[in-house]
C-alpha cells in the first residue's frame, strides 16, 4: 500500500495512518524512527532545532532546514530544494531527535549535505507527485526494454522521479561496470527527462523493493536494518546449520542478515564447549565426538571402530573426563557417564515433536464422491418389495 497510493483527504494528507508509520507495509513504516520527545513541550526561551528528517521514495532520507516562520509536523507533504528544480518529501521526524539523528550519521548542520525547504505542498503538487508515482511502473517496463535492446548485462530494479517530474533516478544492479551511455540517451529521448543512472547492491535492491522473508515478516532491511555487514558461511557453521544455499540465502541472493543476529551468543556458549578435535581416553578405547546440542548442553561420542553406537554425555560430564586426561588418568568407560542408553543411529532418535506430513490426505476436507453403482444397490432393494 504505502501513503503514495492512498487516498488523499481534502487538504492534501493520507488517509488510513496519516502517514504516521502503521501501515505496516511497503514505504510507511520504512527505516522509521518514533519520536519519544513529540509528546514533551520545549523549556521556556528555547525556540525547537529547525532542521527536520525528510523522507523520499523508500529509504531515501536527507536533513532539511525549515525557513524562518514556517512550523511543520510529522507526515507534512513539503517542498524541498535541488539543482535545477525541486522534491516532494514527507516529514519523518522533528524536534531534538534530529539533532541526536545527525550526530550519530555525522552530519553537521553547516554542510553541504543539508539543503532546505521552500514551503508546505500545495494539492496541485501532491496530485502530481502521485501521478508520477503511477508512471513509475510503465517507465521502468520501456527502459527495461531498451537496455535488453542495447544487450547490456544490468538489472533496472527501480525508478524514482523528482517532485516536479524534470528527473528520474534510475536503480540498477550489475556484476561489473556497464558502458550505458548510449541507454541513457535512448531513454531521454523516450522519456524527454533528465535521466540519473545510480547503481545499487543486491542488499539495497532488496531493501529499496521489499517483501516478505521466509519467518513470515517483512525484510529486516526494508522496515529498520540500515548497517549491512557481510555475513559468512562460517555464521552457519557456528549455529550447525545444514550449507544449504536455498536455506541460508534471502531474496537478495546473498546469505540472510538474521544469520548474525545470534552469532556472538552461539560463539561465547561454544567456548564452554571442548573443540571437536578433542578425544576421550578410557579403558574401553578412544572416542571421538560425532555431534553436539548447544541448547541441551549434550554431546555425543563413538568409540573408535564402534562408529554405529553413539553414547550421550552432558557437558559436566565430557569436562570432568578431559579433565582426568589431562592429568594423565583414564575412565574406565563411556557407559558410566552416559545419562541414556547407546543410541544407534539406524535407529530413530528420540525428539520432542512429530512430523505429520504426509499423515493426513491432502482431499481429507472435500466431499467424498459416491459412485453411481452403490446408489444403484441402495435402489434395487426397494423395487424387489414393489415388485413383491
Amino acid at each position: 500500500m504505502g501513503c503514495a497510493s492512498c487516498a488523499s483527504n481534502a487538504n492534501g494528507s493520507p488517509r488510513g495512518c496519516k502517514s504516521n508509520g502503521t501501515c505496516g507495509t511497503d514505504s510507511c513504516n520504512k527505516l522509521t524512527v518514533f519520536d519519544w520527545l513529540g509528546n514533551m513541550e520545549m523549556p521556556s526561551g528555547k525556540a525547537p532545532y529547525s532542521v527536520v528528517e525528510v523522507r523520499f521514495k523508500n529509504s531515501r532520507k536527507g536533513f532539511f532546514t525549515l525557513p524562518e516562520g514556517l512550523t511543520v509536523a510529522v507526515g507534512d507533504p513539503v517542498i524541498t530544494h535541488v539543482d535545477n528544480g525541486y522534491d516532494l518529501g514527507l516529514v519523518t521526524l522533528t524536534g531534538e531527535l534530529v539533532r541526536f539523528q545527525m550526530k550519530k550519521k555525522k552530519v553537521s548542520e553547516d554542510s553541504d549535505e543539508v539543503s532546505k525547504i521552500l514551503r508546505k505542498a500545495n494539492q496541485q503538487e501532491i496530485d502530481k507527485w502521485h501521478a508520477l508515482r503511477d508512471k513509475e511502473a510503465q517507465i521502468q517496463k520501456r527502459a527495461r526494454e531498451l537496455a535488453i535492446a542495447l544487450n547490456l548485462e544490468m538489472k533496472l530494479s527501480d525508478v524514482e522521479f523528482q517532485g516536479d517530474g524534470k528527473k528520474a533516478t534510475f536503480y540498477y544492479t550489475a556484476n561489473g561496470r556497464v558502458d550505458f551511455r548510449q541507454l541513457i540517451k535512448d531513454m531521454a529521448q523516450a522519456f524527454s527527462i533528465r535521466i540519473e543512472m545510480r547503481q545499487i547492491g543486491l542488499r539495497q535492491e532488496a531493501s529499496r523493493l521489499g517483501g516478505i522473508g521466509s519467518c513470515g515478516r517483512e525484510l529486516c532491511c526494508s522496515t529498520w536494518l540500515t548497517d549491512y555487514r557481510s555475513v559468512s558461511t562460517a555464521a552457519a557453521r557456528y549455529q550447525q546449520l545444514s550449507l544449504n544455499p536455498l536455506k541460508l540465502a534471502g531474496q537478495c541472493g546473498k546469505l540472510k542478515c538474521c544469520l548474525n543476529y545470534e552469532l556472538d551468543a552461539y560463539r561465547s556458549a561454544l567456548n564452554t564447549f571442548p573443540k571437536s578435535e578433542v578425544k576421550l581416553q578410557t579403558e574401553k578405547g578412544v572416542a571421538v565426538m560425532q555431534k553436539m546440542d548447544i541448547f541441551k548442553e549434550q554431546l555425543w561420542y563413538a568409540y573408535k571402530g564402534e562408529w554405529m553406537n553413539w553414547h550421550m554425555l552432558s557437558l559436566s560430564s565430557v569436562q570432568e573426563i578431559i579433565a582426568k586426561n589431562k592429568n594423565k588418568e583414564k575412565v574406565h568407560s563411556l557407559e558410566e557417564y552416559s545419562s541414556e542408553a547407546t543410541v544407534t543411529v539406524t535407529e530413530k532418535p528420540d525428539v520432542a515433536f512429530e512430523n505429520v506430513v504426509g499423515q493426513d490426505s491432502l482431499n481429507r476436507f472435500d466431499r467424498p464422491n459416491r459412485s453411481k453403482n452403490k446408489r444403484r444397490k441402495k435402489r434395487k432393494p426397494n423395487r424387489r418389495q414393489d415388485n413383491v
